[in-house]
C-alpha cells in the first residue's frame, strides 16, 4: 500500500513513571510514533480538557497528521501496542489512562473493519471538542467524508451547540 495520511488524536490523564505528567506523556507518545517508523507531518499544541464520563482527572489532548504505508487495521494494532507499552488502561471506558491513541480520519476516506474493531471516521469525533479543536489547528480543511464538513466547521458547530459544556 502506498503511503497515506491519517489524522490521529492523542490523550492522557495519568502520570507515567518514566515520562511524567500527561502533557509529557503526549510528547513521549509522539516520539514513540516516530520510533515506530511513522512520519509525523504536523502536530498540534497540547491542550487541557475536562473529562468525559466517570474520570475525575483532566486530560492532555493533541492531534497529529501522520504518514505511513500501514493500512488502517495495521495502524490500529500498532497503536494498541504503543498504548500497552505506556501502561494498561484501568477500569471502564473513559476512565484513567496513561495514553489513548485514536484514528480520526484517513486521507483515503471512510473505512470499517470488524477485526480489529475500527471505524473511520471515528464514530465519536463529531461530539468531541477535545478532538476537533487540536485537529482544526493542524488540519482545518480536512473533511469528514460522511457530512462533507471541514474539521473547522465541525468544531465551530459543536462549540456553538455546547456553550453550557466545555470539552
Amino acid at each position: 500500500m502506498p503511503d497515506t495520511r491519517f489524522l490521529i488524536a492523542l490523550g492522557s490523564n495519568q502520570r507515567h513513571v518514566r515520562h511524567g505528567s500527561p502533557r509529557q506523556v503526549i510528547s513521549a507518545a509522539l516520539s514513540a510514533l516516530e520510533h515506530a517508523n511513522l512520519s509525523i507531518i504536523k502536530y498540534s499544541a497540547i491542550l487541557s480538557s475536562r473529562p468525559v464520563g466517570p474520570s475525575s482527572r483532566s486530560y492532555a489532548n493533541a492531534a497529529a497528521i501522520i504518514q505511513t504505508a500501514l493500512d488502517p487495521d495495521e495502524l490500529l494494532i500498532l497503536f494498541k501496542t504503543i498504548e500497552s507499552d505506556f501502561g494498561k488502561r484501568r477500569g471502564q471506558p473513559w476512565s484513567q489512562r496513561v495514553l489513548d491513541l485514536d484514528i480520526i480520519l484517513w486521507s483515503e476516506g471512510s473505512y470499517s473493519s470488524d477485526k480489529p474493531q475500527l471505524t473511520i471516521p471515528h464514530i465519536m469525533m463529531r461530539e468531541r471538542l477535545f478532538v476537533l479543536r487540536p485537529a482544526a489547528e493542524i488540519a482545518p480543511k480536512w473533511r469528514d467524508p460522511l457530512s462533507g464538513l471541514t474539521i473547522t466547521q465541525l468544531a465551530s458547530q459543536l462549540a456553538a451547540n455546547s456553550t453550557s459544556r466545555t470539552y
